[in-house]
């Protein structure tokens, strides 16, 4: 049974001026070993992450998230590949200062941007949620510029359908960003929310805080609203992953009640893309079993 953790949490001293979000933000990327940069990429004043060894990879997160979310993952990849982790157009720390919206030609611009700033080859890209829609879309479009393709229950792939469960603490969550409805919808996107709060201790928290104080930014509500829009709720065309002509892999929580394995398993047939089923995990593997992550992640890796 899902259960939130409701362990009682000590005031930790704040920087004065610095909101509850922030501070969150800087404890995690302290405790992240690579390099925060900022550079103007399409317009987007985007902020990513890079550091590591090999060949490049590139880390795009989920819906609501931030680079911050692969926290799990990056010490294990490190060693033996290239990061970049990027936060979203209009997302995390990425900021969309000349008021237009992520439109979905500007998000691929963008990420085209990205890739040939910070990647002197081509990269296996990495996409989990919202972030696999649009790297599955790149890779139609732009195959000359990935290596390789990971989507981890990706958004697209199918309709958007998720459990009515998940659904309305989603959607209470929206309307009201408060830390119980935030606790809520966290509790139904993973299949034990206690024992990855206990394995994460304070990491967690500040993964929290810093996706409650997302949560509460308008600019940062209103981006997500759009690249749902543009990039999840329209189901991807066959014809147009038909055109993926990279090696590409799937990776899936199996009890994911955001975006089913039922597509998952749909893509796998029609496309022969193999299939790496996570069992007990729900919508995001990368935080609840990352060594199970990262194994069927390297299946996609170049070896070295």
């Amino acid at each position: 049974m899902n259960r939130t953790h409701a362990a009682a949490r000590t005031p930790q001293p704040r920087t004065p001026g610095h909101t509850v979000g922030q501070e969150a933000r800087r404890h995690l990327l302290e405790d992240i070993p690579l390099t925060e940069h900022r550079q103007d990429l399409a317009g987007v004043s985007t902020a990513f992450l890079q550091g590591g060894s090999g060949p490049p990879v590139v880390l795009l997160h989920g819906i609501g998230q931030s680079s911050t979310v692969w926290i799990r993952v990056i010490p294990k990849l490190m060693t033996t590949c290239t990061l970049i982790v990027p936060d979203l157009p209009g997302q995390g720390a990425s900021e969309l200062h000349d008021g237009r919206p992520p439109s979905a030609d500007r998000v691929l611009e963008w990420l085209a941007a990205l890739i040939q700033t910070t990647c002197p080859t081509p990269p296996v890209l990495v996409g989990h949620n919202l972030g696999g829609a649009i790297a599955a879309r790149f890779a139609a479009d732009h195959g000359g510029l990935v290596s390789g393709l990971v989507l981890a229950d990706a958004f697209g792939l199918g309709p958007f359908r998720p459990a009515p469960r998940f659904a309305l603490a989603t959607a209470a969550f929206q309307l009201h960003a408060s830390e119980r409805t935030r606790d809520r919808m966290l509790g139904r996107c993973m299949v034990d929310l206690d024992t990855v709060h206990h394995d994460l201790g304070d990491r967690w928290d500040w993964i929290a805080d810093y996706a409650l104080d997302r949560a509460r930014t308008p600019a940062v509500k209103a981006a997500g609203r759009t690249l749902m829009k543009e990039f999840a709720l329209p189901a991807i065309p066959d014809a147009d992953l038909d055109r993926i002509t990279v090696p590409t892999t799937l990776v899936w929580g199996r009890d994911d009640p955001e975006t089913r394995l039922r597509y998952g398993e749909r893509a796998a047939a029609r496309h022969g893309w193999p299939l790496h089923i996570i069992d007990d995990c729900g919508a995001d593997p990368d935080l609840e079993h990352p060594d199970a992550f990262v194994t069927a992640l390297r299946t996609a890796l170049p070896a070295t």
